[in-house]
């Protein structure tokens, strides 16, 4: 089934969403070695989902959705980190890790629908 359109997929559209937040989120921040890998995180994830999903096969598409599932776990552990450090309020970084669990969750269903049985 290659050669999705990955604008259809609500997955890309809820990451590419937090990619958003994110950028907006980090504008303002002095450390710039977090606010660049958090941005690249965030911008990894839906890039991914459309890189593989333009790809001409599922075993493709699915090794690209298991990298951005990465880049979903790598920015959760950027966002605990700038709240443990106080960069960001708590309360931001729960809302957020909360979405990125749920694009995780709805990345290994779709990785599970698309994997041979």
């Amino acid at each position: 089934m290659p050669n999705h359109q990955f604008e259809d997929l609500e997955v890309w559209k809820r990451a590419a969403r937090v990619a958003v937040e994110i950028f907006n989120l980090v504008e303002p921040f002095k450390l710039f070695a977090l606010k660049d890998q958090m941005a690249r995180s965030a911008i990894s994830i839906p890039s991914n989902i459309a890189e593989g999903a333009e790809r001409d096969s599922d075993k493709e598409f699915v090794r690209f959705l298991r990298i951005a599932k990465g880049s979903a776990a790598e920015l959760r552990t950027q966002l605990y980190l700038a709240a443990r450090a106080n960069i960001i309020p708590t309360e931001t970084s729960n809302i957020l890790t909360t979405e990125l669990k749920q694009i995780g969750s709805m990345l290994q269903g779709l990785i599970r629908s698309i994997s041979p049985a």
